[in-house]
């Protein structure tokens, strides 16, 4: 044990020559057991000025302790009398280390008190599951505490430094940086471009001029009254706008060509992104930050404007807000505790009427017509849903006709499909904890086009190429889907259910 001579001393909480005439019938902490954890213990209540009462057996430590004007005493924590002597507790800390002993301990003062609250310490993995049975309230494996600890602050570290490196990255710029949303861009796409731009903005002092670009469509009627609300400036990216991009970022996006028309062979000097993309070498770029684990792109950017001490003006934090909760479903499907805690940090600072409107838009005709054909045309098979919407314009009605089929009565995987000028459009849902959704599409659709996604979201987009001239294109959807899907089909296991 770290020497007590070298701790800090607190102020009296009790004197040690009354302990043995304890003559409180209640108190808050009693701590047995009082090894290096129990002292760290002693001292984090000690400065809350609470009532305490320390037991271990070690005499010299006690008597450490009492120098200190700590309230100790010498006993064996496994004696079922030492209670006799002691005041009923509030809580108490069991932190022997000693299995056995913590284990003996926890068994008397639950017998005697069991509406006392308990904290006992694990020794070992067994021990956790061991002190639960016997009734612990909470159980503290230090090992696995510190390691937590550890990998937190370490994260919490990287972050910071990735968020100083790109402000000063931006700093050493001057021209026109034009930020690259992805392929037919959702609100997380475009807040982080925002967010990128008021970033860029600060650090240069005005000596980049910022350009949000994107390519596709913006079909979703939510997506439509976000831009137009919160008047987002966004231009449609062209082979003369990219001429004068003096530095390109993607956000939303993990590489050129990955979800945006980008030459793959475009230099791009920033990626931010929550997806991870296997093909893509980001090394190329000056600065990647790529977060599988975080529930959207709009977190990161969060957390960049934390670190930075950036003031957030309000479009820009509603914005944000919106992203978070548009790409976790309203905090519902792949939320972390930390998009939780930026979603806090941005909430004052958001305008409610305007998120309100936001998410309160009309619904276009075509919209009602393709989740109309997306019921109608639905084929269910061992919790698999198929739908094919046929022609679509409006890409942006998939996701929106899939999120309401994967809700139906014994469907786990909702793939809804549609025919495009350009592509075959495939948006899927999951509820099948047995699968990763992104993984299988990737897997089944990557080699002929895009795919990926979350475990319980996920798109694909196959290029037609030869048969782009081609007019009938619900006939054409119709002729090539089946082997198309057979690849999902045989991934997830249908074919050999066929097979049964």
């Amino acid at each position: 044990m770290e020497s007590l001579n070298t701790m800090r001393s607190y102020t009296i909480v009790r004197m040690p020559e009354a302990v043995q005439n304890v003559s409180k019938e209640r108190i808050k902490y009693i701590i047995l057991g009082c090894g290096s954890t129990g002292y760290n213990v002693v001292e984090e209540l000690g400065q809350e000025n609470e009532d305490l009462i320390i037991v271990d057996k070690d005499e010299k430590r006690v008597e450490d302790l009492r120098d200190q004007k700590y309230e100790a005493i010498v006993g064996d924590i496994r004696d079922p009398d030492l209670l006799d002597r002691l005041p009923v507790p509030e809580i108490a800390f069991i932190l022997a280390n000693d299995r056995e002993v913590n284990l003996a301990a926890l068994r008397t003062l639950k017998n005697r008190y069991p509406a006392t609250y308990v904290i006992a310490r694990a020794t070992d993995p067994v021990s956790v599951d061991l002190l639960q049975q016997e009734g612990a309230d909470v159980v503290l494996y230090p090992q696995e505490v510190v390691a937590r600890t550890a990998i937190h602050h370490i994260r919490k570290l990287h972050s910071s430094r990735l968020a100083l490196r790109l402000y000063d990255l931006l700093a050493s710029w001057e021209g026109t940086l034009c930020i690259v949303t992805h392929l037919n861009p959702d609100p997380d796409s475009i807040s982080s471009a925002m967010a990128l731009s008021m970033i860029a903005r600060h650090a240069s002092h005005n000596k980049l001029d910022c350009r949000i670009v994107y390519e596709g469509d913006i079909g979703h009627q939510e997506n439509r009254a976000f831009i137009n609300l919160l008047d987002i400036k966004m231009e449609r990216l062209t082979p003369q706008i990219l001429s004068e991009c003096s530095y390109i970022a993607l956000v939303d996006s993990s590489g050129p060509g990955v979800n945006n028309e980008l030459p793959k062979t475009t230099r791009v000097n920033i990626i931010i992104d929550h997806h991870k993309n296997g093909e893509h070498l980001p090394s190329v770029a000056d600065f990647v930050d790529i977060r599988p684990g975080v529930g959207a792109t709009a977190s990161i950017l969060t957390q960049y404007l934390m670190e930075l001490d950036i003031p957030v003006n309000k479009t820009v934090a509603t914005a944000l807000l919106y992203g978070i909760r548009a790409d976790t479903r309203d905090f519902k499907r792949n939320v972390t505790p930390q998009d939780l805690n930026y979603a806090a940090f941005l909430l004052p600072l958001t305008d409610s009427d305007l998120l309100d409107k936001i998410t309160s838009p009309t619904i276009s005709q075509e919209t009602v017509d393709i989740i109309g054909n997306a019921i109608r045309n639905r084929r269910i098979k061992s919790g698999y849903l198929f739908s094919n919407v046929g022609y679509i314009r409006n890409r942006d009605a998939l996701p929106q006709a899939a999120d309401m089929l994967i809700h139906l009565e014994g469907v786990n995987t909702a793939l809804v499909y549609g025919i495009s000028d350009q592509n075959i459009i495939i948006s899927a849902r999951n509820k099948d904890i047995r699968i990763h959704l992104g993984k299988v599409m990737a897997e089944a659709f990557g080699p002929i086009g895009e795919a990926g996604g979350h475990a319980t979201m996920a798109a694909a987009q196959i290029p037609l190429n030869y048969f782009s001239m081609v007019k009938e294109k619900e006939g054409l959807l119709a002729l090539v889907i089946d082997p198309i899907l057979k690849r999902f089909s045989s991934i997830v296991g249908l074919d050999d259910e066929d097979e049964e």
